[in-house]
């Protein structure tokens, strides 16, 4: 299965102003949108940069088929 994982820069910025620590990592695949503050890709992956972005926004991700473990503090 696909997963798409990205950095979610308004949590980074949110973070930043709050003082929270809320994950900044989206881990997107056809069934989910998961959140983590790590993420460990076990196996291939790409970093993607497009002119084109994603629906979130982002313009750059890792893209894999790999297994991948999400990270909580």
């Amino acid at each position: 299965m696909k997963t798409i994982v990205h950095v979610n820069q308004h949590v980074i910025k949110a973070n930043a102003k709050t003082g929270a620590d809320d994950p900044v990592l989206t881990v997107k695949t056809y069934k989910s949108n998961d959140y983590a503050h790590e993420v460990k890709i076990n196996g291939p992956s790409t970093v993607v940069y497009s002119g084109e972005q994603l629906s979130c926004g982002a313009r750059v991700w890792i893209e894999t088929e790999a297994d991948v473990e999400l990270i909580h503090r």
